[in-house]
């Protein structure tokens, strides 16, 4: 049985011009071969795998070898601009992407920090700004700042794709809070990305009412990426099936989940 077909055909993830009925991305960087990315993306049921536009093969025929093969009628290759040191940098790599992909969807990241490859709020908002002039669709990658957030919402972003820690680091939802109001506060799709490790991470992601999750170290450094990648595509189904059923309120002391009346009188 299909995965997606646990969840209500009418949940559709819709961002900019296009619907999903995957809300698991992944991506394409560190995996042992192009073979075992092809299985991940078949066990995942993933319909959007990012790339690193800076990785590609320009005397490949313009096409990065761990893509080729992939169905493109099935699964969007969305370029990103890992690498950008400032926004005149990504704004390059983007175009390249556009020229490579044969589409203007971005992945906007721009990353100076060779340490902590944390994302440069100004200049993503710079970038983004120009991007959008010119017509990509652009899904920044922030860090989880809600008034960033909103900013690059008014900009025109398609979705913000806020960090649960620091890409590559497997921690998990360390900025849950942040990512919280984020959720609460944008209109656009939030799409929770870098730092997830875990299908528990993902599917605690979904549980507050995130959009989407990507995730890629976690699977390509499992020992059975193929497993880990089934087992984050089911862990996203089940947060989302989570957040959609209205989970009941906390309570701080116990409740009896049965009467405690009418069976256990001393005539019985």
């Amino acid at each position: 049985m299909e995965l997606q077909t646990l969840v209500d055909k009418n949940d559709s993830l819709i961002i900019g011009d296009r619907v999903f009925s995957s809300r698991f991305f992944t991506g394409s960087g560190k995996f042992s071969s192009p073979e075992v990315l092809r299985t991940v993306i078949e066990a995942s049921e993933t319909q959007v795998v990012t790339v690193a536009v800076r990785r590609v093969n320009l005397a490949a025929k313009g096409e990065e070898p761990a893509t080729r093969g992939i169905d493109r009628t099935k699964v969007l290759i969305l370029p990103n601009t890992s690498g950008a040191r400032n926004a005149e940098e990504a704004v390059r790599l983007a175009a390249l992407g556009k020229a490579l992909c044969g589409h203007s969807w971005v992945k906007l990241e721009v990353t100076p920090d060779p340490l902590s490859l944390l994302p440069d709020g100004v200049e993503t908002l710079k970038a983004a700004k120009i991007l959008i002039s010119e017509g990509y669709t652009v899904l920044p990658y922030i860090n989880a700042d809600p008034i960033l957030a909103l900013h690059l919402q008014d900009a025109g972003c398609a979705t913000v794709m806020p960090l649960a820690a620091p890409i590559g680091t497997n921690k998990g939802l360390k900025t849950e809070d942040q990512i919280r109001i984020i959720i609460d506060r944008v209109r656009i799709p939030v799409v929770v990305d870098a730092g997830l490790g875990l299908p528990s991470h993902a599917a605690a992601a979904m549980e507050l009412g995130a959009s989407a999750v990507l995730a890629n170290t976690a699977l390509a450094t499992a020992s059975n990426p193929q497993m880990m990648a089934k087992a984050f595509a089911a862990a996203v189904i089940s947060g989302r099936m989570g957040y959609l059923s209205r989970p009941g309120a906390i309570s701080e002391v116990a409740r009896a989940s049965s009467p405690l009346t009418g069976f256990l009188r001393r005539d019985s």
